[in-house]
């Protein structure tokens, strides 16, 4: 069929069909901040499908709708899934919501925050409990030596 005879309401109905987004199969845990993030995330998504109900919902912006009931379906599961998890007193042990610094072979030092998927961003120094490095770093304590990415890294402290 020539382009030309294509209309346009298609293109917005394939739009509109948006996938659901991927909820992880991990339990989700979160800190306090991460729950917090979550409660917002969840007002803005209940704001956002208000708003694309009240310009005239589907027949008006159907990706508007669509999108605002995916997000508000996602943001939903996650907070009646979220579990608060607060660190034990072993402030020596990398654990849920412990901050650790560690230093690498080269000398250089970093430190990252362990935490719940949804709050991880490893640009800002948080990365997810379920990553790799910080199932490398869980249950170690300071002085510990431990091998992440292929390359050995110490743990210099933990908060």
């Amino acid at each position: 069929m020539a382009v030309a005879f294509t209309r346009e309401e298609d293109y917005e109905a394939q739009a509109a069909d948006l996938p659901d987004r991927p909820v992880s199969a991990h339990a989700n845990l979160v800190t306090a901040s991460g729950l917090a993030a979550i409660e917002a995330e969840l007002a803005a998504a209940r704001a956002a499908y208000a708003a694309a109900q009240a310009e005239g919902g589907i027949s008006a912006d159907r990706t508007a709708m669509a999108r605002a009931t995916r997000d508000l379906r996602y943001w939903s599961s996650r907070r009646a899934s979220a579990q608060l998890t607060e660190p034990d007193p072993q402030p020596d042990k990398v654990q849920f919501g412990s901050t650790v610094e560690i230093e690498r072979e080269d000398g250089r030092s970093q430190t990252f925050r362990i935490v719940g998927e949804d709050e991880a961003n490893p640009a800002k120094g948080s990365v997810s409990y379920v990553s790799p490095f910080a199932r490398a770093l869980l249950g170690k304590v300071v002085g510990d030596v431990v091998e992440v990415n292929g390359a050995e890294v110490e743990i210099v402290a933990v908060a």
